[in-house]
């Protein structure tokens, strides 16, 4: 992928130099055709799932919310449109030899009330981050990225202050790594690097992302959050790229339905929304210019409880694997998705740039030889007919969620006379339960923050906050770290997949598919962007 490409070429030619090198990249914005005629409403209207949650980039973690984010704040660099890195407050970096520290240069650009934003802002950040006090659940992002320190700031081990980034002066920005990451520069178009003003944050505390109260530095500003309703984000004309800007107005819809979702599109309401699971099809007939499905570098999987307080049956590793080996993926993707997606054997998407998808013996079975192994399996653990076990299901509401998970339960009951009950519950209600580990099985879902296997592999770690099984396997914490500093760590990568796959924390469903109705209005969407990332300022809309 172009992304990895890139930083990958950038850091070759540092080595190669032996001294510090320049790097740039090109600046993105709406690219307007002269001969188009734009549409008079500058306003693109976005159907969400689930309520918009914490807008603070040092809290926020799903997807949604992280859309709206990233049009309030801009971090050091953007995705382009194909994913690769943009400038964005950093006009350049320069990096030393051996790739352990990175200098940015930052472009004259302003907060949302006109202060200057600067190095400190972003020092300030990313120590917030990482302060245990903050209880981010990104906060070992940073350790991720390879931030010196960061970990052990994160474990209480040290204070926020010995975190390996510092302000030169206003304009320049150094950062200090544990060891060279050939992909940082991509990082650091996270939510979690975003700068934020400390004064404003100082002031009103947990108020601070009210829209009478926030101050961002992207193209967009804040001027209402309804929650369960919508968010609506307009120009900010304070953005240093704003005479670039087209779209005026944002609006985050909150439509909890997805076939809802698409009587309001067609009704002209809104300008994208998802295809409902197994309608892509006649979507795609009805609407060829329309219905759209693009890869996305997402994986849909099952997080099974790994604690002391998990039920006494899912303890048992032959139970895990039965479960896995019954579930037919094929059917999933093929009769009740029906958009495109993938089965996955494994956690990190095939699609990410770089990684030798693992080569699993249970992938290659047959369906029937997975369930006669199943029944194999769930024998050997001493249940059966005369035995059942019964578990509780949690996800968070959505048609789609619900067609996959009675499936899966018909499968386990038809299979293996297993009862999975099925419950669904808000979004934030969700994330609560698999963050305080307070279930038996869950919904889950992961979309990679940076095209690199790491951005999955890593929540396997037994430390990371977004580990909701709570699996802790002392190899895989190894091979992680091995990976960091590794030139090729797919060998890490590879043994990981294989160990996680041995051992079931989790259980991979499919790999996503990005299956959505977006009007033709609409230009400059990403769809070369495999995670999806698009910023409202990079798009502009045409007259019908």
């Amino acid at each position: 992928m172009k992304t990895n490409t890139l930083l990958r070429a950038a850091a070759l030619a540092v080595t190669l130099l032996g001294a510090t090198a320049l790097t740039t990249g090109a600046l993105v914005a709406a690219e307007v055709p002269a001969d188009a005629k734009l549409a008079a409403d500058q306003t693109f209207n976005y159907r969400v799932l689930d309520n918009i949650n914490s807008l603070d980039p040092d809290i926020v973690e799903d997807v949604d919310t992280s859309y709206v984010v990233s049009q309030l704040f801009e971090g050091l660099y953007n995705e382009d449109p194909t994913g690769a890195p943009a400038p964005g407050v950093a006009e350049s970096y320069e990096a030393n030899a051996d790739n352990t520290v990175y200098t940015f240069h930052l472009r004259d650009a302003k907060w949302s009330n006109g202060d200057p934003v600067k190095a400190s802002d972003f020092v300030f950040s990313w120590q917030r981050a990482v302060d245990p006090k903050t209880a981010s659940n990104y906060a070992y992002f940073l350790g991720l990225a390879g931030i010196k320190n960061a970990d052990d700031i994160v474990a209480g081990k040290m204070a926020p202050t010995e975190l390996g980034v510092k302000a030169i002066d206003d304009k320049t920005l150094e950062v200090t790594l544990n060891a060279s990451i050939p992909y940082f520069v991509r990082m650091t178009a996270h939510a979690t690097l975003f700068p934020i003003p400390q004064t404003v944050v100082e002031k009103f505390g947990a108020d601070w992302t009210k829209p009478e109260n926030i101050v961002g530095n992207g193209a967009y500003i804040l001027t209402e959050n309804s929650p369960g309703e919508r968010v609506t984000v307009k120009r900010n004309p304070n953005y240093w790229d704003n005479a670039k800007t087209v779209i005026e107005t944002v609006n985050f819809l909150t439509i909890n339905d997805e076939n809802q979702g698409v009587t309001r599109y067609l009704a002209g309401e809104v300008d994208q929304t998802d295809v409902p699971a197994g309608q892509f099809p006649s979507m795609k007939s009805k609407y060829p210019t329309e219905a759209i499905s693009v890869p996305q570098l997402c994986t849909y999987y099952f997080d099974i409880n790994m604690t002391s307080g998990a039920p006494e049956a899912l303890k048992d590793v032959r139970v895990r694997q039965a479960i896995s080996y019954a579930i037919d993926r094929d059917v999933i993707v093929n009769n009740v998705l029906q958009g495109g997606q993938q089965p996955a054997y494994f956690f990190t998407p095939p699609a990410t740039a770089g990684f030798q998808p693992p080569d699993l013996g249970y992938s290659k079975l047959t369906q029937a030889e997975r369930d006669a192994k199943a029944k194999e399996l769930l024998a050997e653990a001493g249940y059966g007919p005369d035995k059942p076990i019964t578990f509780n299901y949690i996800y968070n509401t959505s048609e789609a969620h619900k067609k996959v998970a009675t499936v899966v339960s018909q499968m386990l009951k038809e299979k293996l006379g297993m009862t999975m009950n099925l419950q669904d519950m808000e979004f934030q209600s969700l994330l609560d339960m698999r963050h305080q580990r307070n279930f038996e099985v869950a919904r889950d879902a992961w979309c990679g923050d940076y095209n690199e296997a790491s951005t999955f592999e890593g929540l396997m770690d037994t430390n990371s906050s977004q580990n909701n099984s709570g699996y802790s396997n002392a190899d895989v914490d190894k091979w992680l770290v091995e990976a960091r500093t590794s030139k090729d760590p797919n060998a890490q990568y590879k043994q990981i997949e294989e160990q996680v796959a041995k051992d079931v924390p989790i259980v991979p469903i499919y790999f996503y598919a990005k299956v959505f109705l977006q009007k033709p209005t609409i230009k400059g969407w990403p769809f070369d962007n495999v995670e999806q990332v698009w910023y409202a300022k990079d798009m502009y809309k045409v007259a019908e």
